[in-house]
């Protein structure tokens, strides 16, 4: 992996934290989430420190944390914060860097700017997590053509959940998107059980 992607989902709680991780951990990568919402327990940054199996320092501070768990835009404003889009700019790193962003491409991070926005800023190439139960066929084309429309660049699609195998086909062959690998529900998450599930069913060489 050379400058690292940015990992976002079709929508929220289908485990793209955890996919961050595994991802993070297999390239020995920095890891930055700019905006949390929702501090209650362990953050995602936390997760991905604990599950990437990497020593202190990997995970990037996040710009914000917000302690409303919902939309970014709201989380700030039931807080009392404003969100500066100028904290939002990549951290200056020597490895590569996975960015997770906050739920889906069309979250509203301001009440005038969208997620997906910052993606066209930013300019790395995205991995989209889509989950493999009812419904993700429409959310992934969604998010495919949105990301399609404003010429972003999409590495592929990473499925999360059980196997689907028409579900990850169809999708891949209408996107006409590379299929990346899917990472299965595991029993007993740690960052050994992680890495041994990523790279059963991920190769490196696709993230190079």
């Amino acid at each position: 992996m050379t400058q690292g992607f940015i990992v976002a989902g079709t929508d929220t709680g289908i485990g793209k934290t955890v996919f961050s991780a595994a991802l993070t951990g297999a390239f020995a990568a920095n890891y930055w989430k700019p905006i949390q919402a929702g501090i209650e327990g362990e953050t995602d940054t936390q997760t991905v420190a604990r599950l990437s199996g990497l020593p202190e320092g990997y995970c990037l501070a996040s710009a914000y944390l917000l302690k409303t768990p919902c939309s970014p835009h709201l989380a700030a404003e039931i807080d009392g914060i404003a969100i500066n889009p100028a904290r939002l700019e990549l951290p200056d790193t020597t490895r590569p860097l996975i960015v997770e962003l906050a739920g889906g491409l069309m979250v509203p991070i301001t009440r005038a700017a969208l997620q997906i926005d910052f993606v066209g800023y930013w300019q790395m190439p995205v991995i989209l997590c889509a989950r493999t139960s009812l419904g993700t066929i429409n959310h992934t084309l969604l998010s495919v053509e949105a990301l399609q429309r404003r010429e972003l660049p999409l590495h592929g699609i990473a499925f999360i959940g059980e196997e689907n195998a028409d579900t990850e086909r169809t999708i891949c062959e209408l996107a006409g998107v590379r299929r990346l690998g899917r990472l299965p529900w595991l029993p007993q998450l740690d960052a050994a059980s992680l890495r041994a599930a990523f790279l059963q069913d991920f190769r490196l060489e696709d993230f190079q």
